[in-house]
């Protein structure tokens, strides 16, 4: 490898053992093995580089939202068992200790001090609410159209950062995929009741 891409390993191991707060850029040059210039010239800044070391660890959770894919090939696209089968392969990444969505969560709190941080994990955002739609829906990435994106797209991560942020502040009382399901099913009812009436 070369120095970025043992800056963005570094930078990765770090945030997972420190948060974005507490890792300094001495911290990511330690653990990479590598210079602090090198940070710089690569990436810009410290921020630009934690910021793409989060975004690198993320698009690796999609396999994971994927599970061992029945709940992709087992069921029909845009079906409630589609929608409950994906959430709780997505629910069973928060679940495990030290969760990576953990650093979503500082990102949050402390976003205005970081604002370059912030900026990247926003075109960021955007990005994941295009991915989430046909792993829900069926479909291709690349056919999710910008308004589905800044739609359905949204709803899905808006669903994820309550669920990022329920699981973290308890995981005790946070609700599962079923209770999800079961919400969304009721949505729905009340929705068609509504328009009927």
């Amino acid at each position: 490898m070369g120095h970025r891409e043992d800056l963005l390993e570094g930078a990765k191991r770090c945030l997972l053992a420190k948060g974005f707060a507490r890792t300094t850029a001495r911290d990511i040059v330690k653990e990479s093995g590598t210079n602090l210039a090198s940070i710089g010239y690569h990436y810009g800044s410290k921020d630009a580089l934690l910021a793409q070391a989060y975004v690198s660890v993320v698009e690796g959770m999609g396999d994971a939202f994927e599970g061992d894919g029945t709940a992709l090939s087992d069921t029909e696209p845009g079906s409630l068992e589609r929608f409950q089968g994906v959430w709780s392969n997505i629910i069973g990444t928060m679940r495990d200790p030290g969760s990576i969505w953990h650093l979503s969560m500082e990102v949050l709190v402390m976003g205005d001090q970081m604002p370059e941080v912030r900026e990247h994990l926003a075109l960021a955002q955007r990005e994941a609410a295009r991915g989430l739609v046909p792993m829900l829906m069926g479909g291709r990435e690349e056919d999710v159209s910008d308004e589905t994106t800044d739609t359905l797209g949204m709803f899905y991560v808006t669903l994820m950062t309550g669920l990022i942020a329920q699981w973290t502040f308890d995981a005790k009382t946070a609700p599962g995929a079923e209770q999800l399901a079961e919400g969304l099913r009721q949505v729905i009812v009340g929705v068609s009741g509504a328009t009927k009436g």
